[in-house]
């Protein structure tokens, strides 16, 4: 068990962060090969440079069990790229076995970030079967990866006499130490942009002893660009603590085997062309190749920023956004006429408005990594349920707030174990009812409006309404006679605490706690979900998310001296009743409206929340009607008081044993007199009527 220096922290963040990204292209890569049920060249190259990555990374921050786990993946990958032809040898075990090693990182990479005190796991059985793999790979028996690397020829010796491959030497500023850590941090950056990199001396960051060198010599990158070169001397341009570089031509020849290695860095050197050595950020062309379309002082143009510093960004701008409102309407600017003044709000509007997108924009994280996991979850449950069935995602590039990202990855994890466990027959099954033997489940995503529409539907076995009722009659958990129930009141309960259809606890369901929790998680960000389904084609679940939490537009509505905002995108229509006849009273008390042959229930706010008001008849006030995640719902209140954009508070902690957000209240807004409006929510209102 052992804490991080304190010294490295900004190191840890980068490795962190740049580790579970390539960590998740390992992931795509692997599900994707295994799907089309081969590995290309491409592919096993880039795997062997993520996890050669990985394994640098790790040994510099010190974190062995990382380091030694990645180091046996890249065995297995560096003997493939020799000898392709071998993947036939051990192609059902290797994805099983690889996915499992990335589970494993990703998993350490988990503690690293949440422990203040991390103690490393246990790998071994990992690393021994990998090396098994190795020894099939290699063909002897008694072989081990470190004397399979022994036997293989150096890896530099096919860069020699490869035409694609350019050399660039690099010169750091004088006394910017460390020489040896900034040629690998380089290096890191360089990766994504090259289909193939290496480096003169290798492996920099396992020798500080290397530094005298690099200061004297320079340090050496060859790199086969996946663009232009001159995307790669651009980065170097625009990298920290570039002295100088050049790019050198050199024609192929053959090196001999019996070479050592500083010997082949020899005769690389007497084999290039050099031009002059050009300064970092100059501009100009060398050897012919790079063009003058690279500005001096050219930025990377990804940069990572802590997520802390975003929601601090964030914040600022709603205080901004609320300080403008405040100015706006002003009372003591009531009545008056200032054309300048009103010309130059409008232009502050204009620039706030800008701001405020911007740095929404750079929150939004696009879906796609999260239906990656979800396609990870599929593959793994078809061979744990012996079941077969096919993951199709729609519209990953949509994009959401990253917090609302993180917040629907449980969720969404939930619902495809169940889809998989619940309603995708086995192949028998299918069969017998006529479908494909292979299952379908659908993840779909796209933008309207101001929010997020996501379906989730399987072509399974469907819902039944009628078992459903009964269930939920056993349980006690029905609140009106069976045959007042609509098929989709009798879907939503499996939304209800408690509430499961399976007979027997399984590995993934079974247990009761499940699409409540699921339903919560998504009223948590703002969002809703419904259901529909035909028994035995199908389930489909419908989830509306809100692009952002934090500055939403909203309707104000007054009732007696309290304001509510309610989100624009709950509202269907607005309307004033001019007959009371239009309002039906059951004889439970509660209200009817009818709308265009539709009945809604009527919630007064004035009685939900004990406000005191003149408006008691229908038709003294407005009512509106606002979408649930149950059904529609029509709210009355006293007055419209119009469209306002609102910074969303949460409310203070001690207000947390009332269990606001169950009564109808999701946060609070400060309008632009000063005073407090509450943010209404509409499921909570729902549920509390």
């Amino acid at each position: 068990m052992r804490t991080v220096d304190p010294g490295m922290e900004v190191m840890l963040e980068t490795f962190i962060h740049e580790t579970e990204t390539m960590l998740e292209q390992l992931d795509e890569i692997l599900l994707e090969s295994e799907r089309a049920k081969s590995l290309s060249d491409e592919n096993i190259n880039n795997i062997f440079r993520i996890t050669h990555t990985i394994k640098g990374s790790a040994a510099m921050m010190d974190f062995d069990c990382i380091s030694n786990l990645a180091h046996a993946v890249e065995d297995v990958f560096y003997l493939l790229r020799d000898e392709p032809g071998k993947l036939s040898l051990v192609f059902d075990s290797l994805f099983d076995l690889i996915l499992a090693s990335s589970d494993s990182l990703k998993s350490e990479v988990a503690k690293i970030q949440q422990d203040e005190e991390y103690e490393e796991g246990d790998p071994s059985i990992l690393v021994r079967r990998i090396h098994d793999l190795t020894k099939v790979l290699s063909n002897k028996e008694n072989a081990t990866p470190t004397t399979i690397l022994t036997q293989t020829p150096d890896l530099l010796q096919d860069k020699y006499t490869e035409e694609e491959m350019y050399g660039i030497q690099i010169y750091f500023d004088d006394d910017c130490q460390m020489e040896n850590m900034r040629a690998f941090m380089l290096m890191t950056q360089l990766q994504h942009q090259c289909d193939k990199l290496e480096s003169i001396p290798a492996n920099p960051e396992n020798d500080s002893s290397l530094c005298p060198d690099i200061v004297k010599n320079g340090f050496i990158i060859l790199c086969k660009p996946s663009g232009t070169i001159e995307d790669i001397l651009g980065s170097i341009e625009s990298a920290l603590n570039i002295k100088s570089y050049e790019l050198m031509e050199r024609t192929p020849v053959s090196v001999p085997e019996e070479v050592e290695e500083q010997q082949k860095n020899q005769v690389f050197q007497d084999i290039i062309t050099k031009d002059e050595p050009r300064e970092a950020g100059a501009v100009g062309s060398v050897s012919g190749k790079v063009t003058n379309n690279k500005t001096a002082g050219s930025k990377q143009s990804l940069i990572s920023v802590n997520q802390g510093k975003l929601d601090h960004l964030m914040d600022l701008v709603g205080e901004l956004v609320t300080a403008e409102s405040m100015v706006i309407r002003n009372p003591d600017l009531k009545g008056l006429k200032l054309d300048n003044f009103t010309k130059s709000i409008r232009e502050l509007r204009k620039l706030t408005d800008e701001l405020q997108d911007i740095v929404m924009s750079i929150r939004m994280v696009p879906l796609s990594g999260t239906f990656l996991k979800m396609e990870r979850i599929v593959r793994d449950m078809c061979k744990k349920l012996d079941k077969k069935a096919d993951l199709v995602t729609e519209g990953g590039e949509t994009e959401v707030d990253k917090t609302i990202n993180d917040s629907i990855v449980d969720p969404f994890m939930h619902m495809i174990r169940n889809a998989m466990d619940h309603a995708i027959e086995s192949a028998d099954e299918r069969i017998a009812a006529g479908k494909s033997p292979v299952g379908r489940i659908t993840l779909s995503a796209r933008n309207v409006g101001g929010e997020i529409h996501i379906l989730i539907s399987d072509d399974g076995r469907g819902l039944n309404a009628s078992r459903l009722l009964e269930k939920a009659r056993k349980n006690g958990l029905l609140t009106k006679p069976e045959s007042e129930y609509t098929d989709k009141e009798a879907f939503n309960l499996i939304l209800l605490p408690g509430f499961s259809t399976n007979t027997a606890v399984t590995e993934f369901s079974g247990r009761g706690v499940g699409m409540d929790v699921v339903r919560k998680n998504i009223e948590q960000v703002g969002g809703s979900i419904s259901i529909s389904s035909i028994e035995g084609e199908g389930t489909t679940f419908t989830i509306k998310i809100p692009l952002t939490l934090a500055i939403v537009d909203g309707m104000n509505i007054s009732v007696g001296k309290t304001i509510f905002t309610l989100p624009i995108t709950s509202i269907t229509q607005l309307f004033k009743v001019t007959d009371e006849k239009q309002i039906i009273n059951n004889t439970n008390g509660t209200e009817m409206i009818m709308i265009r042959g539709e009945c809604y229930s009527v919630i007064r706010l004035n009685n939900v929340f004990n406000i005191e008001t003149e408006a008691q008849a229908i038709t003294d006030g407005i009512v509106i009607q606002v979408e649930s995640a149950v059904s529609n719902v029509c709210i009355f209140a006293d007055e419209l008081l119009g469209e306002y954009q609102v910074v969303v508070k949460p409310f203070p902690t001690f207000f947390n044993k009332y269990d606001l957000k169950e009564r109808g209240l999701s946060g609070c807004s400060i309008l632009g007199d000063g005073s407090i409006s509450l943010i209404l929510d509409t499921n909570g209102l729902f549920n509390n009527r």
